[in-house]
């Protein structure tokens, strides 16, 4: 047979699959990375966009690595050096500082489209990587010898040794791979929108556990905060349907006025919430990674920290291999990856969901004991940095990318 076109082909230009397509480009590979979108949708503009991420240390480890932080740091950043917790029941709250932690910072607030078009900024820098876009794929089939033949919505066809599905949580490649899939949905819906605060923000990343879900309140380099609600469906499609200076009241109420009214509301949109884990991460010529392969609760901000150290892992798991004169395609060391960021996601996805049913429990005695051991948690210092160092990025068993220097 002839040469496969691609050695790999990453479906999804997102966050995930451009970092990855990074992280390989200077390695004697061919890539493909196919986005659907066009550039001109995915550049910033003016106007803060509404989706954010809190970025981790390791995560902007993996972007300088790959070098794009400069070209994310040119458009907007926002750093956070505290984040205050606190329970809407009763009268537990945790406070983390970085200077607690000795770090000078807890992490970075920034719009996913400014890490996209960075990120695809810098792909289109790297001679190993071709960037098709817009691009989408419809069909994908694997062949006899390990590799897959892909075919695109507008009916071209390549061939690939190693077939990288970063398509997100409805994943087409997972789809068509039959890989299945578990979980449930949360029955929340999360609302976002960046709004102005008559106090400042003090770069200081807020959440404050409802009943009906967290909402929190990330700080925007503009001097707003970017606002992250889940509440139950009906409630969001009421909040929804009110005007601003409505929807302003209800959010400072819900927020217990910590940053005073809410002066300014911009654009609101609103995405629903579910738990969902692939039951495999890989096969013969095919690995997922993201949100295809797993999607959590955003409350711990946790889901595109896990994807992007997905990417990382996998770009080290397939540069090992070709140092080793070893078929990355294969399933013997496909599974190596699938081994090293299974368990971590598993351990991360438990968590987020313990919190999220701890805190959504309205019996009095779970009340009780979730407010007394969050302000034990507060006071001891050791656990309360280690919980830090880990959400960080600091500490577990990270990729080579993920890394501190030295």
């Amino acid at each position: 047979m002839t040469e496969p076109d691609y050695d790999l082909l990453i479906a999804g230009g997102g966050m995930v699959g451009s970092a990855l397509a990074c992280a390989l480009g200077d390695a004697d590979l061919k890539i493909g990375l196919l986005e659907g979108a066009p550039l001109d949708r995915i550049r910033p503009g003016l106007e803060l966009d509404a989706r954010v991420s809190a970025i981790s240390h390791a995560s902007q480890r993996i972007f300088a690595a790959v070098g794009a932080w400069d070209g994310i740091a040119a458009w907007r950043v926002s750093p956070f050096h505290d984040m205050h917790v606190w329970d809407a029941t009763g009268f537990g709250q945790i406070h983390f500082d970085s200077v607690a932690i000795g770090e000078p910072l807890l992490g970075w607030i920034i719009e996913n489209r400014v890490i996209q078009f960075a990120l695809l900024e810098r792909v289109r820098q790297l001679p190993a990587v071709e960037l098709l876009c817009p691009a989408t794929l419809d069909t994908a089939q694997a062949l006899e010898n390990g590799c897959w033949r892909v075919c695109l919505s507008d009916g071209r066809e390549f061939t690939t040794r190693l077939l990288v599905g970063a398509d997100g949580a409805q994943s087409r490649v997972r789809q068509l791979a039959g890989i299945e899939t578990s979980g449930w949905s949360y029955d929340q819906t999360a609302i976002v929108a960046n709004v102005r605060t008559a106090e400042p923000h003090q770069q200081t990343a807020w959440q404050r556990f409802l009943p009906t879900g967290p909402l929190a309140f990330l700080p925007l380099a503009d001097g707003r905060c970017s606002i992250v609600w889940a509440t139950p469906p009906e409630q969001a499609d009421a909040l929804l349907a009110l005007n601003e200076a409505e929807f302003a009241e209800a959010l400072a109420e819900a927020f217990d006025q910590r940053l005073g009214a809410i002066v300014e509301v911009g654009h609101r949109a609103a995405f629903p919430l579910r738990l969902q884990h692939a039951r495999a991460y890989v096969q013969p010529g095919l690995a997922l990674i993201g949100d295809a392969a797993r999607v959590i609760h955003p409350l711990a901000g946790q889901g595109v920290n896990l994807g992007l150290l997905d990417a990382a892992t996998l770009a080290e798991v397939v540069l090992d291999a070709v140092a080793a004169g070893h078929d990355f395609g294969s399933l013997k060391v496909l599974r190596r990856y699938e081994r090293w960021r299974k368990g971590d996601n598993l351990l991360m996805m438990g968590m987020m969901d313990g919190f999220k049913r701890l805190f959504g429990n309205g019996l009095p005695p779970v009340r009780l004991l979730r407010n007394i051991g969050l302000n034990l948690t507060d006071t001891a210092g050791p656990l309360k940095n280690f919980i830090a160092r880990r959400a960080m990025g600091l500490a577990g068993d990270l990729p080579r990318l993920a890394r501190a220097a030295g």
